[in-house]
């Protein structure tokens, strides 16, 4: 069972990982990070039944969380 929740939390690390990157590489090129496919397709993940699955984290908290650290660098 321990591989098992390693690799469910290594995911979701991953997930929140590119997250950030993405953000980041958005205001790297002046775009919005809000309308980026891959942030997207990433909410659809946080949503999902396999993140529910995988973890006991509230998806839309997480997305929450991530999209307020991503304005308060916005400004």
């Amino acid at each position: 069972m321990r591989n098992y929740e390693n690799l469910a939390n290594a995911i979701i690390i991953q997930a929140v990982t590119d997250y950030r990157k993405i953000i980041g590489q958005c205001r790297k090129y002046n775009q919005n990070w809000k309308q980026n496919g891959e942030i997207q397709t990433l909410n659809k993940f946080f949503r999902s039944q396999w993140f529910i699955t995988l973890t006991s984290i509230d998806g839309e908290r997480l997305i929450s969380m991530l999209n307020k650290e991503a304005e308060s660098y916005d400004g």
